[in-house]
């Protein structure tokens, strides 16, 4: 390709990704961030293979990053203090695949259970791992329905049990409660149980809400992962998984090759993906992010009373920063891409989502509505 056609064809691409990017509500991603002091860092070939704990003959990595990272979300999930580990993923998926090959390691005759509002990949996720599993029903909000949850685990008492939680639903970011959960396992003697949380979206910023849902070590899981490009905001998706290290040893194998561990789900890891969540976290603090999640839920009780006023039967989970309304026609959910399913939509109201955009998409519906009522 000749260089007046590659810059071109760049010059096409950056124009398509400005007008895209400044047009869209229905994905839980963060736009708002700026990572130009990190630009000299991309010639370097960033890679962290093997454990993050563990230094490797590769040292061309951001591994003292990826600690800091890991360890500001085991203490912001409350971890017990001398008993987790964890590495920053390739996205929320990955964590999940992470949680449940431990959950398998620990009990490989498992029965896993997990709402039907469950995140697709988690499906393929326990195809991959071949473990058994039973889909719970879920109720309206898209929670877990914790008595379909009881009775079905009594009719296979004779396994362990494996859970994975929702900590934020695809559509409409219900969360399960995890200290019921417990509950439930305890009141039927289970003993030998395992609960994975996907907060994927919802778990990055539940610690900062009051009153704190049930979502972490504290309450009960085994580990947890969340997304990194969804709450924090990162070029780039990623995420992080925190398990306990207990659970994490049982996998551990030693890789003469790397001179390190070999503990996770990839091989070589990319290395810039944890440098953009510590310049993240290290320039946002916990009260930058807290504020982060409070104009999040305000924008979105703004955007639900906004959608109300219309007539929409416009709603949102407690303390969610998701609303569902029904779905406008296509030329608004193209333009806005708003995700829908069975008839609905929702607008996820991230950091960087403003009282601006919401006026602008409520008034084209509202333009549409008029002129449909003649």
């Amino acid at each position: 390709m000749q260089s007046s056609e590659l810059s071109t064809t760049l010059e096409t691409l950056g124009k398509q990704l400005r007008e895209r990017t400044a047009n869209f509500l229905g994905y839980p991603v963060s736009k708002d961030f700026d990572y130009s002091e990190l630009l000299p860092f991309l010639q370097y070939p960033l890679n962290n293979l093997g454990d993050p704990f563990v230094d490797s003959t590769y040292a061309v990595d951001t591994r003292d990053a990826e600690k800091e990272v890991v360890q500001f979300f085991a203490e912001l999930f409350r971890a017990p203090a001398d008993n987790w580990w964890g590495y920053v993923t390739n996205g929320g998926s990955e964590g999940n695949l992470y949680g449940l090959y431990l959950a398998r390691e620990l009990y490989p005759n498992a029965m896993v259970y997990y709402s039907e509002a469950t995140h697709y990949s988690v499906h393929k996720n326990l195809h991959l791992l071949h473990m058994p599993s039973i889909v719970i029903r879920a109720q309206e909000n898209g929670e877990i329905d914790y008595e379909d949850l009881r009775n079905t685990i009594q009719l296979n008492r004779d396994k362990p049990v494996i859970i994975l939680a929702n900590i934020g639903t695809t559509m409409t970011e219900a969360r399960d409660d995890v200290r019921r959960i417990r509950q439930i396992l305890k009141d039927m003697a289970v003993k030998n149980h395992y609960i994975h949380a996907d907060g994927a979206l919802s778990g990055t910023y539940s610690a900062f809400i009051d009153p704190r849902p049930a979502f972490d070590f504290a309450d009960g899981v085994d580990s947890i992962a969340v997304s990194g490009h969804k709450f924090v905001g990162s070029p780039m998706p990623c995420g992080v998984v925190v398990a306990k290290k207990s659970n994490r040893d049982r996998i551990a194998r030693s890789v003469a090759y790397i001179g390190s561990m070999d503990t996770t789900i990839t091989g070589s890891r990319n290395g810039h993906s944890p440098l953009f969540l510590w310049y993240a976290i290290s320039k946002h603090g916990i009260e930058g992010l807290k504020a982060r999640a409070m104009h999040s839920l305000e924008t979105a009780a703004y955007a639900e009373q906004r959608l109300r006023e219309l007539g929409l039967d416009a709603w949102r989970n407690p303390n969610a920063i998701t609303v569902v309304f029904p779905e406008p026609p296509e030329p608004i959910r193209q333009k806005w891409q708003l995700a829908s399913e069975q008839g609905f939509s929702h607008i996820i109201c991230m950091p960087n989502v403003t009282r601006a955009q919401i006026d602008e998409v409520v008034a084209e519906i509202a333009a549409v509505m008029e002129t449909e009522a003649g």
